[in-house]
Order: structure tokens, then C-alpha cells, then sequence
């Protein structure tokens, strides 16, 4: 998931009497930049708060009353206060708020109502149960509050009176305040409360349902509640509540112990809380965060015990047993799929199975078929987007909605109609990214042949035991940045039910952080944390997941995904059934937002998390391989569609500027080959010898910035923006063939595949997928999304793509998507699959492509064709072994002592002689001349000069064997 800026969101300091604050706007009122979901919830039901005002003579006005009139014009400008949280209870005893001086014959109070009656008239602040006065420390805050909380660094600071009973305090509506001499309040505004909840009720105990022989406990986490019930139901939808039971409280936890013959019903919880968004006190009716199934409509939380044998698919327990092996991260590679593109459009799938789980079963159908294929090749692992339980798509099937296949295949190739006819159902049909979370640790029901009971459970596992049996690893892709729901009322609200204000990052007024898209939450709170590293334990003992996939990780903090890290790689297969050190984590280390430069702490970005052994997704060279970036214009060229060598028209400056551009490009993706390492060393477009981390792109910011070659994710497409085939098809000039396309598409994929550190591929890169050239494909339903493994079509052409996020582009896409010349056939896609499936047999043909150590990449991997009078378009890259029994490098492929690969992006052949590489035994490698591109078989290398001759477009592999 990418995000464009955090001011593509508007905050407002300001709201009128007659509007309800911010805080408590439905989710679909702010103006997302990405991927935000157009969802219908349910009527939102607005709260009017309490009265506020400051009284203003309305009689000609005297001197006196002039004055008190500007008096009054500062109360009346602060009216709204109570409706904001500016203030932070950081410590037990500790406030902190960034206001003006107090002065000498001011006071500052701390205000307190059980029952929510606080309120402003007449400039006095009414309705408290405690008024406490505070004592400004002019120390300022602690070091550990600082540390905590970086952003409020330098507010004021002040202390409560010992022996408060501050827990009873925390469970109602707060305020602070500050009075003159005449007792007539000047400032007022609520408090944020995470700080003082994590000193006192940070929590280490069970939590969900736990269950054992004889009973079922149900613990509760919700310090500032005043009640808590559960609502037992038998069935997953109507009737009344078989039992209303009463939790009692043990230091924030609430507790309850039910009968064993609860198992197989369903409940919610009605907690009585404070909510600040509304200032009322209320009663919200939530699903358990630890919920581990749910039912149909998602509105209760169904009792499931994921122990239970009768859940497990046959073989389960050992599953551990029968994965794949990997030896090292470094020899992991990545195929990225949605769990419903893989099969809605198969038709060897049947229909009940089409688009989910138990689709991945069936080991005849294309789609596994083709599967088979990449495994055997060398692709490791399989992430799945996301399939927790998500907003955007009704469970039960019944009420989704579906275009006229026959209609949209009859319109034309460039026509607005199709994407009119998908856009008008997309809120109500079965396709979304799911980057919209209700629930962490519950699978998406709608991917499940049937949502009700315990079906998505065991439908899952058969799906992650499926895979495992076919070679593939499975990764999760995990969205723990941001909530679809918030506030007491909204459907899709869970955390902020329970403990209001706590689990959701706020801003300096208390209103919830956006910058993600919606709902940040705040993994620097312990019980944010706390969950999120349960919810991945989880996934992995009770799914068997073997990777995690952090969407946003950047808005996450670096201590929270370095404890993650820990917590899996803690798990063993005799204790948990499952080998944690297996688990390999990755993530989007985007800093942006609120975050940016450790603006909450340290967080998760790709600079701050070098030598923690977590990847990042390296997207320098991405924008290098294919020009500008996802957000720039979509014309600009980069290193493979074009720049300089083949112009598209788009003015890219001066022939020099573009020259300029083109070496530059060159020395990202070298860097990027050499796993974006930071310290690796490299001779640049100007003939100089630097680190990775010398050089510069995104306004000055180092291209390089991994310690280690698995802490980069390589890649040149994703789920995100258009797919490879799509972007070339915009970056390149018009009236090149498709067989020119395909070969570019094929040359971006090489570089990916041939890199050091993990490679990325999207699904679908290697069937040459088109979405029709829609950047935004989230909620575009299954005819742009769609995937073919019969590899009949790869989906160009099917309509100008949704109005939303591409009518700018239309003019551009309408010529390219109306010329029939631009549609690749059934033996290009063919081709392109043996291409990529090739290039993955040369990568797993020598340890050499998949180093494990920052220090053997240095040793071993040169790029040839550098400084300023380097051979324009092409990189040429040497991998060294060593040999058995000789001093130097260590032998570690008993096949190849020598590797040379050269990558020609220029439109013509090319020669290529460096002296250093002569008298070498290369040959082109013998997957190549076993191949069917006959243009690759055409390379060749010339013993006495050290002369390497290449067509274009062609990335051509010399291998030196071993004499035996």
C-alpha cells in the first residue's frame, strides 16, 4: 500500500457549534489520498455536545464593556476546547500541555465528571464530580515521557498531588484548565490518556477466550470502562441473547468464566465508556479484538477453539515437518497474489470454490497448475493480500452484486462504459484489496465457501497446507497501521469502542491521525503493541504461516517490529508445532506523516531498521529500472522503457540532462543489484569510487540503505500502481511492437530476478497482466483485476479504467488501448512465462545469485561498464567464486567459478569489451541455449578480447564451468 502525502488530508482547528467535532465523523468524510474505501456503513449517528458558550452584551457597549468584550472574544474563541485533547496525562502524576504561561496569580486544574457533564457558560467550566489543582514543574518532562512521546517534547509540564485515586479518575470525562485571579477560566481542553494507561495498566495476561476441560474464560482488556457485559447468542444472527453475563473487573481486565457449553455460540460485548469524540458516556457494542472467528454479518464473535482436532485438516500437527526447506532468507523469493484474483476467473475451479481458499486445493486446476511450475522453478513463497477479516465486502455471498460479463466483453477496447458499469457495483461486489482491517485475527469470511461457523478456519489451513505441499511457503500481508472503524457507533469499530482514545494515534487536538489513509493506530502504546505481536504469533502457531508483510511499516515503530522479529523467531516446532526461525518479516519503510523523521519515536522506515535482518522494499530501484515514479508523470522514462535511447516525446530536459538521468538510473539499479547495500562500494557515472549510501536520489536522501542483502526487497512491480506490462506500454514510444514490449517487460524482470537480496515478483508480471492500465486496481472488481492461467489473455484492452483514480489518463491510455497492434497473443504470453520461469532456473542455478553476507557481495559482485565513458543502456555484472583448495575467496558453487551477466535496455545490439574479463571459459548459460528465445542464443563472448556481444533487449548469462 503507498501513500501519496499526509496533506492530502485537511484538519481543521476550528469547528462550528452546530457540527460534531471531527473526531467523530465517519471514516468516508475524510479525503483519502490511496486506496481509501468508498464503503456504506450504517447510519451515523452524530452527537450534539454539551452547551458551550461565553455571554456578550448585546447593548452599545461601554469602555467596561469594550474591555470585557475582548475578554470575552478570547473565551469565545476557546469555546470548543472541551471538544479537542490537547493535553497528554503522560504519567501517573504527570500532565503535560502545550500552553501559555499559567503566570503568577494564574491556576491550573485538573477537572473530573463521572457522567460526562462538563461544560462551558458564562467563561466557567461546570458539571465536575473533582476539581484538582496542579502544580507546574518547571523541570519539564521526564526523559522516558520524552523518549515516548518525542512530539509533545516541549509542552509544559505538571504534577498532580500525591494519593489520587487516579484509576477512578480515568474512567471519566477529563479536563484541564486554567483560571486567572478572578476565577475566570482563560484555556480548557480535554486530555490524551495513553501514557498514564500504559504506567498503570500495561498487561501481560491472557486476553479473548480461553478454554479448558470444563469452562470458557473470556478476558477483557478495557481500563476506562465502567461496565462491561457479554451478550451471549446460541445462533450467529437474531433471537435475543441466551445469557447477559457481567464481567467483573481485576485491574483493567475484565473477567468472566462461562460454561464449556458455550463453544460453537456467538457474543458481543457492551462496554459502558466515556468516548471523547462524542463527550458522552456510552454504551458500545463490540467484537472481542482476540477474536478468532466470526459470523456471517461480522457482528459477533463466534467461540471457536482453533485446537480443536476435529478444525485441522489430516497431517496438520505435522505440517511443520513437511515445508519446504530454506537453508538462508537469502535464498527466499516472493510471488504476490490475491487470494481471489488466483481463481474467479478459472474455469477448471468450480464454482463454489472460484476466488478462495479452498481454490489453492485442487492440484489440477490452472492456476495451482501454474503454481507447480514457478515452485519447481524456484519461487519460495507465496504472499497473500490481505485475509483478515475487512471492511469492503459483504461475507454472504448472496448480497453481492455482478456486472454482464456479455456486456463488458462487447464494449470496445478504449470504451468508458465497462469501468461505468464495474465503478456502480464496486461497493457491493466481492473484490477488494482488503487493506481495510475490522479485525487482525480472524480470516475474511467471503474467501470461505461458507463464512458461518468454523469453516474459514479450516478452509484456511487446508489453503496454507496445500501450498506447503507444492513447495510454496505462504506470507501474510499484515495491515496493523491503520483501522477501518473508530468512534462508538461505526459498524466496523472495535478497538476504539472499548478503550476510546487509546488504541488510534492522535494528533496535537485529539483527533485521530490520517495519514495512512484512515484510523493510525499507535503501536509506541504496550497494548497496541501488545496485540499486534500476539496477532502474529497467532497467525503463525495456528496457521502456519511462514512470512509476515508489513503494509505501511514505516507507521510502525522500529522496537515494535525488532520484538516481533524476536517473538517469532522465539517459536520452535516442539513448543508451538512450528520452526520460528523460518519466518521471514518485510515491509513498506515509507517515512511520511506523522512518523516522518522519528516524529512518534523511532519508527520503522527503511534507514532506521538497517541490521535488524527486516526487509524493506527498495523502491529506488523500481523508479530507476522504469522512469520517475508512482506518483510523477507517466510518461517519464527510466533505465528500460526508453530514456534517452528510444524518446517517448515527453520532455525529459536537454539530450544532456537526459544523459544526465540515464547514468544515474544506472548507478541506483547497481546499488539495488548489489542488494542496496549501503557500504558497498562502486564505481559511479563520474568515475568515482563510492558507498551505496554516497549516493543520492529523492531530494539528496542515499539510495542505499540496507546492512545486510535480506534486509532489501527488490522489485519492479507490486499490487500497488500499474502492472509491469501496463507501465512499459504507457513509457514507451507508441509505435514499437508488442514483441519489443515484451522483451522490455522480460528485461525489468531480470534484473529483479538476478539481484542480490530477495526478489519481488507481482502475479501475473510473468503472463505479461494487464489491468487495463488502471494505476488503482483495489476496488476495480474482477474485470480488471482479472488473471489468466490458461494463458489466453492477459487483460489488455478491456476498457478505459475507473473514472477516480485514472481520467486524467485517459487521453494517454485511449490510442494506446483502441490500437489492436498493442494486445500481446496467446505464444507471447506463453513465451514470457518460459522467460520467467528460466530466469528463475538461472538464479537457483548457482548460491552465487543469492549471497547471505553484505561482506561476500562486496567480494565477489563488480559492475564492468561504469564512469563517464560507460557503453550507454547496458549494465554488465561479474559474480567471482572462489576455488577448493586455493587461497583467497571460499568456494561456494561446486557447478560455476565465474558468472557474467549483461543487461542491454538499448534497442539495438551491443558490444561490449573490458580486458579484465578475457580469457575466460564463458558460455552463454545452458538454460539460455536450451531456451526458445532464439534472439538471446545470438550473444556471444569472444575469449582473446574479452568482447561480449548482445542483442537488444536481452539479458544474456556466461557461466564459467569447473574443469573437473
Amino acid at each position: 500500500m503507498l501513500l501519496l502525502t499526509s496533506s492530502s488530508f485537511s484538519s481543521f482547528s476550528f469547528l462550528p457549534l452546530s457540527l460534531p467535532p471531527l473526531s467523530i465523523l465517519p471514516s468516508s468524510s475524510f479525503s483519502s489520498s490511496y486506496r481509501s474505501s468508498s464503503l456504506t456503513t450504517s447510519p451515523f449517528r452524530f452527537h450534539t455536545p454539551p452547551s458551550i458558550f461565553c455571554s456578550i452584551s448585546s447593548s452599545s457597549p461601554s469602555l467596561e464593556q469594550q474591555q470585557q468584550q475582548q475578554h470575552s472574544v478570547s473565551f469565545s474563541q476557546m469555546q470548543n476546547n472541551l471538544l479537542h485533547s490537547r493535553a497528554y496525562w503522560v504519567g501517573e502524576s504527570v500532565i503535560a500541555w502545550n500552553v501559555d504561561d499559567v503566570g503568577k496569580e494564574g491556576f491550573c486544574y485538573l477537572l473530573s465528571s463521572k457522567h460526562a457533564s462538563l461544560s462551558i457558560s458564562n467563561c466557567q467550566i461546570q458539571g465536575e464530580d473533582v476539581k484538582i489543582k496542579l502544580q507546574e514543574d518547571r523541570a519539564g518532562l521526564p526523559a522516558n515521557v520524552v523518549e515516548k512521546f518525542p512530539h509533545i517534547r516541549g509542552y509544559r509540564t505538571f504534577k498532580l498531588p500525591p494519593n489520587l485515586d487516579v484509576k477512578s479518575l480515568l474512567k471519566s470525562q477529563l479536563a484541564v484548565s486554567i483560571y486567572d485571579s478572578d476565577e475566570r477560566c482563560r484555556n480548557c481542553t480535554g486530555l490524551q490518556l495513553p501514557g498514564v494507561l500504559d504506567e498503570l495498566y500495561s498487561y501481560n495476561g491472557p486476553l479473548g477466550a480461553h478454554y479448558s476441560e470444563e469452562a470458557i474464560s473470556l478476558y477483557l482488556w478495557a481500563p476506562t470502562a465502567h461496565a462491561v457485559d457479554a451478550y451471549i447468542y446460541k445462533d450467529p444472527s437474531g433471537d435475543d441473547p441466551v445469557e447477559i453475563v457481567h464481567l467483573e473487573e481485576e485491574h483493567g481486565v475484565w473477567i468472566t468464566k462461562g460454561p464449556k457449553s458455550w463453544e460453537g455460540c456467538y457474543y458481543v460485548y457492551e462496554v459502558t465508556v466515556y468516548h471523547p469524540s462524542t463527550l458522552r458516556v456510552e454504551k458500545c457494542y463490540a467484537n472481542d479484538p482476540y477474536a478468532r472467528g466470526l459470523s456471517p454479518d461480522g457482528r459477533r464473535t463466534f467461540l471457536v477453539n482453533l485446537d480443536f482436532d476435529q478444525l485441522k485438516p489430516d497431517g496438520w500437527d505435522n505440517l511443520a515437518n513437511e515445508k519446504p526447506v530454506i537453508h538462508s532468507f537469502s535464498d527466499i523469493s516472493i510471488y504476490e497474489m490475491h487470494v481471489r484474483d488466483f481463481s474467479a476467473n478459472d474455469h477448471s475451479v468450480q464454482p463454489e470454490f472460484r476466488g478462495g481458499y479452498l481454490a489453492f486445493t485442487l492440484l489440477d486446476s490452472a492456476g495451482v497448475l501454474h503454481l507447480k511450475k514457478l515452485s519447481s522453478a524456484g519461487i519460495t513463497h507465496v504472499h497473500l493480500l490481505p485475509t483478515f477479516q475487512f471492511a469492503g465486502v459483504d461475507d454472504q455471498k448472496e448480497n453481492w452484486r455482478s456486472a454482464d460479463t456479455s456486456i463488458l466483453e462487447s464494449l470496445p477496447p478504449d470504451s468508458d462504459q465497462q469501468q461505468a458499469l464495474i465503478t456502480a457495483i464496486q461497493n457491493f461486489d466481492g473484490y477488494n484489496w482488503g487493506y481495510n482491517p475490522v479485525l487482525w485475527g480472524v480470516p475474511k469470511g467471503s474467501y470461505a465457501s461458507n463464512p458461518n461457523g468454523p469453516c474459514r478456519t479450516i478452509e484456511f489451513r487446508k489453503m496454507v497446507q496445500a501450498l506447503n505441499r507444492i513447495g510454496l511457503r505462504v506470507v501474510l500481508d499484515v495491515v496493523y497501521n491503520h483501522l477501518q472503524g473508530s468512534g462508538p457507533i461505526d459498524e466496523h469499530s472495535v478497538l476504539d469502542k472499548i478503550v476510546p482514545g487509546y488504541y488510534l494515534r492522535r494528533n496535537a487536538d485529539g483527533s485521530n491521525e490520517n495519514s495512512t489513509c484512515m484510523n493510525n493506530t499507535a503501536s509506541e502504546h504496550f497494548m497496541v503493541e501488545r496485540l499486534i505481536l500476539d496477532d502474529l504469533v497467532h497467525w503463525a502457531v495456528n496457521y502456519k504461516v511462514a512470512g509476515f508483510r508489513f503494509d505501511l511499516m514505516g507507521h510502525i515503530m522500529k522496537s515494535t517490529m525488532v520484538k516481533a522479529k524476536n517473538a517469532l523467531h522465539c517459536l520452535t516446532k516442539e513448543k508451538d508445532g512450528v520452526d520460528g526461525s523460518s519466518i521471514y518479516i518485510y515491509g513498506e519503510g515509507w517515512d511520511f506523516g506523522e512518523v516522518a523523521k522519528n516524529g512518534r519515536g523511532v519508527n520503522a522506515s527503511q534507514f532506521n531498521l538497517s541490521e535488524t535482518g527486516i526487509g524493506c522494499f527498495n523502491d529506488r530501484i523500481r523508479d530507476a529500472l522504469l522512469g520517475g515514479s508512482p506518483f510523477g508523470h507517466p510518461l517519464q522514462q527510466g533505465f528500460v522503457t526508453g530514456l534517452l535511447l528510444q524518446p517517448n516525446g515527453h520532455d525529459h530536459g536537454t539530450e544532456a540532462n537526459a544523459e544526465s538521468m540515464l547514468a544515474a538510473s544506472k548507478d541506483h539499479i547497481q546499488i539495488g543489484m548489489a542488494a542496496n547495500l549501503r557500504d558497498f562500494v562502486l564505481t559511479n557515472s563520474n568515475g568515482e569510487e563510492v558507498k551505496g549510501s554516497e549516493v543520492l536520489a529523492y531530494g539528496g536522501t542515499p539510495v542505499a540503505f540496507a546492512s545486510c542483502p535480506t534486509e532489501t526487497v527488490n522489485y519492479v512491480s507490486a499490487h500497488d500502481n500499474e502492472t509491469l506490462f501496463d507501465i512499459v506500454s504507457l513509457k514507451t514510444l507508441m509505435d514499437i511492437s508488442v514483441d519489443e514490449r515484451c522483451r522490455i517487460n522480460h528485461l525489468a524482470t531480470s534484473i529483479i530476478a538476478l539481484s542480490q537480496g530477495i526478489p519481488f515478483f507481482h502475479s501475473g508480471d510473468e503472463l505479461l497482466r494487464s489491468k487495463s492500465l488502471d494505476r488503482d486496481s483495489y476496488n476495480s472488481g474482477d474485470w480488471f483485476n482479472r488473471l489468466d492461467f490458461t494463458y489466453n489473455s492477459n487483460n489488455w484492452g478491456v476498457g478505459l479504467p475507473p473514472r477516480d483514480k485514472n481520467e486524467s489518463n485517459w487521453p494517454l491510455m485511449k490510442p494506446r488501448l483502441a490500437d489492436p497492434s498493442f494486445r500481446p497473443q496467446k505464444i507471447h504470453i506463453n513465451a514470457a512465462v518460459e522467460n520467467f520461469l528460466n530466469l528463475l532456473r538461472i538464479r537457483y542455478s548457482s548460491p552465487l545469485f543469492c549471497l547471505r553476507t553484505a561482506n561476500a557481495i562486496q567480494q565477489r559482485v563488480r559492475f564492468h561498464n561504469t564512469g563517464p565513458s560507460w557503453v550507454r543502456g547496458i549494465i554488465v555484472m561479474s559474480i567471482e567464486d572462489g576455488h577448493d583448495g586455493f587461497p583467497g575467496l571460499p568456494q561456494l558453487d561446486p557447478i560455476y567459478s565465474f558468472i557474467v551477466v549483461v543487461f542491454n535496455a538499448s534497442p539495438k545490439e551491443v558490444s561490449f569489451v573490458n580486458p579484465s574479463l578475457k580469457s575466460r571459459s564463458l558460455q552463454l548459460h545452458p538454460v539460455q541455449v536450451m531456451s526458445s528465445d532464439e534472439l538471446v542464443k545470438t550473444s556471444t563472448y569472444e575469449v582473446s578480447s574479452g568482447c561480449f556481444v548482445v542483442p537488444q533487449r536481452t539479458t544474456a548469462v556466461f557461466v564459467e564451468p569447473r574443469h573437473i
